[in-house]
């Protein structure tokens, strides 16, 4: 950029900004708006290729298209329909070995004379694979040698050149988007089946992780016999940790739960620490979830009752594990 188009630039007035970027987003607009006219048999067929694949979609496209190619290849994988992106220039120096006869390809290129793509074409039919075609130009070489076209042609680009793919590859973009959830939906693709694509997500924390994955378990679970005093349930709960310290029977079963504010509500009473049973001082008839319940769930219990930490138990109502707030923060379910 020369110095000369630097200072034009400083010099632009806000409201010139302003009006190009609604230009941009005006025009752009309206390009998506047109493709849904254009949803039709070819749409439809496209889809059930798709799904009929026993393998892999490789989706394919250069420069600008290619980015497109890249997240359409990401949305479908994440949302049921297993795929992947090829870059053209290499799948001539190696990478036509990642496709198979059980693939179909998904092509990408606004003008349909990409050469790169182009150059493997021939490649793909000598091997059968289906292919569909997202271009721009119905007449194109790409799109006259596909079983599928998809129609992304636009009006014009917003840039002020009619250069940069700008309103192009939006359209490009919208159309992949309207196949991986049409796809979805054909898939009966869950929430429970994207949380397990996105288990670092915080839906997939929330729909994944279970209380057996972050409680406590064994001899980290603070607990006392129902004949101890109280200083007993003050020592266990300090080395545990937890906050608090499970009651629990002969046969370990759960009779309730001394916590912190059991504690302080002792004290206020200047009651004997030593002699007092802890039976007494516990909360009776505490809240408790079971091992298989998810995480984000006992959050929720935690949140509507105002506690800070859970008892786990089996069937049998014995004392199987232990949780608080920080071990869901750890988790990343909060």
């Amino acid at each position: 950029m020369s110095l000369g188009s630097c200072v034009n630039a400083v010099t632009l007035k806000p409201e010139d900004l302003k009006q190009r970027a609604v230009s941009v987003l005006t025009i752009e607009a309206r390009a998506v708006a047109t493709l849904a006219e254009r949803i039709n048999d070819s749409f439809v067929q496209a889809c059930q290729r798709m799904l009929a694949c026993r393998g892999r979609v490789v989706v394919t496209g250069m420069g600008k298209s290619g980015h497109i190619a890249g997240k359409i290849a990401a949305t479908l994988a994440s949302t049921g329909t297993p795929a992947f992106f090829v870059h053209p220039g290499e799948a001539g120096h190696g990478d036509m070995g990642m496709m198979t006869p059980e693939d179909v390809v998904l092509a990408l290129s606004y003008s349909g004379e990409t050469d790169e793509l182009l150059a493997i074409l021939h490649l793909i039919r000598h091997r059968q694979i289906p292919l569909i075609a997202m271009t721009g130009h119905a007449q194109s070489t790409l799109a006259r040698q596909a079983e599928v076209f998809l129609d992304a042609s636009v009006l014009e680009e917003a840039c002020p050149l009619g250069l940069a793919p700008t309103s192009s590859t939006t359209a490009m973009l919208a159309l992949g988007d309207a196949l991986a959830v049409a796809l979805l939906d054909a898939r009966g693709f869950s929430r429970e089946d994207f949380a397990f694509s996105h288990p670092s997500g915080s839906l997939g924390r929330r729909l994944l992780i279970r209380v057996e994955d972050v409680m406590h378990t064994g001899s980290d679970i603070p607990r006392v016999g129902r004949q101890a005093r109280v200083k007993t349930a003050i020592l266990e709960m300090t080395q545990k940790k937890l906050g608090m310290t499970a009651v629990v029977d002969e046969a370990d079963r759960v009779l309730g739960i001394f916590t912190d504010g059991d504690l302080r509500r002792l004290l206020e009473r200047d009651a004997d620490i030593h002699a007092t049973p802890i039976e007494t001082a516990m909360t009776p008839g505490c809240s408790t979830v079971s091992a298989g319940m998810l995480a984000a769930e006992t959050l929720k219990i935690m949140q509507e009752k105002k506690i800070n930490a859970l008892l786990v138990v089996n069937q049998a109502g014995q004392l199987t594990g232990a949780l608080n707030m920080h071990d869901l923060f750890k988790a990343g379910v909060v």
